[in-house]
């Protein structure tokens, strides 16, 4: 393994070789995660079941429903917002200039 000297790098240097290490562990991790499924998986079908019957989990990634529109804008009602994350500029455009949320509402 290849020593690196700490003290003779610089800030941005430091920085970029943080980033790397983290990347790295995450990397491991997550091999290390699959590893250990797929052995998990393989044992469970040894035993006649599949690891979701198990669990109770079910497999793979769930996908998250989109999350219904609550507010329309006031001019063209194709544009939206769910009301969850940042405010659009044409809502906060619309408040500021004494429009209710409530009058936005869908």
């Amino acid at each position: 393994m290849t020593q690196i000297n700490l003290e003779e790098m610089t800030l941005p240097e430091l920085k970029s070789l943080q980033k790397k290490v983290a990347k790295a562990i995450e990397g491991f991790e997550e091999r290390q995660k699959s590893h250990a499924l797929a052995e998990l998986e393989v044992k469970a079908r040894e035993l006649g079941f599949s690891l979701s019957e198990l669990t109770g989990a079910p497999q793979g990634k769930a996908k998250r429903k989109a999350a219904a529109p609550k507010y329309r804008h006031p001019d063209d009602a194709s544009i939206t917002w769910t009301g969850k994350g940042r405010q659009p500029a044409w809502f906060k455009a619309a408040v500021t200039s004494g429009v209710s949320p409530d009058d936005l509402l869908v």
